[in-house]
């Protein structure tokens, strides 16, 4: 088979680095050329799950870079280290699954339990923005069904709600032997149809309500599934009743999901409902230096500052930047720098216009009502200033990454709830107030058009 040549292998992985997003994960550091030949790139994988995600996910984005590197149409092949190469299978690219580390399985009750080794409350990050989430998961492993029964935790994707609710599930697992069932809402939704294809019913009601602890991940899929709203209702009460933990996920909070019924948001709410924000710069540096621990990537602390000032939407976009940086350095053989990481990230920033500051939103509000930066800032509550001020909170809530206590920072020191409230709402307000609703959509169109 053909050798690959370091500047052909260089391209592509500069083009998989600048095009990937959210494809990449850790261990493509670890993906290495075997061979090219007859059309076919070779490319070996670490192992037979990360192999079974390459095919299914990142095919595309690899025939893609390969034809950028070399000029010319090829298939990809990933093959594991001791199996030969094969014919490269059709593959769509379907729903994201996650592939990292190799997962711990815990038995000794049905259904069986799969948790992720890199998920437990020593690997996360605690920061002002997700603070009430992981002392509530923290209090439910300490006694599950007795502190916040149920526990709603709700926040954007990217944020670790799922490894929360995992290293709860690791916490408890370690301290009693638990019958629990972790599963995405989309799941239990599919396990429902089986069920009633298959005429046992009586076998999935049983699977569930007992359970000592049920997780259900992206509760916002029972939407527009009646049924299973109510086969839901239903499996909550049992649970409930037998004082069984019951910890759910969202994207949203309760009262935000669509076309869900209104006694199961009146039960989301029963317990406590924790918000998981975006997180702040200090927070963002944290993340960036565990996570690199954790990849044994050593990253010089104005590397680990750049990461953090540039990239703050997420923790997985936070992940993906990492491994883009070690992935460049590996593939160069240089050490990482930050004119390294500025590379590995440069595609993606510099084609981009500026981002939307909260300087400019407060700049465009002020000069529209007539209202200076010091009203806005202080504790007046007269619709004069406190509309401008809400006006404005709900802007940067559109218009920028900032977290809901970011933006409070900026008029008084206002905290996340005052933001949130703000953002409703002005929301609300949108849907009959047709001069309000014109106003917000001409100062957005000023502001954005300002860049």
């Amino acid at each position: 088979m053909g050798v690959v040549e370091p500047q052909l292998w260089q391209g592509l992985i500069q083009h998989v680095i600048s095009h990937g997003r959210d494809v990449i994960r850790p261990w493509f550091s670890q993906l290495e050329p075997v061979g090219l030949e007859h059309g076919q790139l070779d490319i070996c994988v670490p192992g037979p799950a990360e192999q079974s995600y390459c095919q299914q996910h990142a095919t595309r984005l690899f025939a893609e870079a390969a034809q950028a590197a070399t000029g010319r149409l090829v298939s990809i092949c990933f093959s594991l280290a001791d199996q030969p190469a094969t014919e490269p299978a059709q593959h769509e690219l379907g729903r994201y699954e996650a592939v990292s580390a190799p997962p711990v399985v815990r038995s000794g009750s049905e259904p069986t339990l799969v948790l992720n080794e890199e998920y437990s409350f020593g690997s996360f990050v605690t920061g002002p923005c997700n603070r009430l989430a992981v002392a509530a998961c923290a209090a439910v492993a300490d006694r599950p069904g007795r502190t916040y029964n149920p526990l709603f935790v709700h926040g954007a994707a990217g944020l670790g709600k799922t490894h929360l609710l995992q290293a709860t599930c690791r916490a408890i697992l370690d301290g009693k032997n638990a019958r629990i069932s972790f599963l995405s809402c989309e799941t239990f939704v599919n396990h429902l149809i089986e069920a009633i294809e298959a005429g046992r019913l009586n076998e999935f009601r049983y699977r569930y309500r007992s359970a000592d602890l049920l997780v259900i991940d992206d509760v916002q899929f029972l939407a527009n599934h009646d049924q299973t709203q109510e086969e839901f209702f239903h499996t909550f009460n049992t649970l409930y009743q037998a004082r069984k933990q019951i910890i759910l996920s969202c994207d949203r909070p309760p009262g935000e999901i669509p076309h869900i019924e209104e006694r199961l948001i009146s039960r989301f709410n029963w317990g406590l409902v924790a918000r998981v924000d975006r997180p702040g710069y200090e927070t963002r540096v944290a993340i960036v230096h565990k996570k690199a621990a954790a990849r044994d990537v050593a990253l010089p602390d104005d590397v680990v500052c750049f990461i953090a000032g540039t990239i703050d939407s997420n923790i997985r976009e936070l992940e993906g930047t990492i491994t883009k940086i070690d992935m460049l350095a590996r593939v160069l053989d240089r050490p990482i720098d930050l004119t390294l990481a500025e590379e590995a990230l440069g595609t993606a920033t510099n084609g981009s216009r500026k981002e939307v500051t909260v300087e400019q939103i407060i700049n465009a509000v002020t000069k529209r009502y007539g209202v200076r930066l010091a009203d806005l800032q202080s504790r007046k509550r007269s619709r004069s200033v406190s509309l401008p001020r809400q006006v404005c909170m709900y802007l940067a809530r559109s218009l920028t990454r900032h977290s809901l206590e970011e933006i409070g920072g900026y008029f008084g020191g206002r905290d996340h709830s005052t933001v949130l409230h703000a953002n409703r709402t002005i929301e609300a307000m949108r849907k009959d107030d047709v001069t309000l609703r014109a106003a917000i959509e001409q100062l957005t169109q000023e502001i954005q058009a300002a860049q």
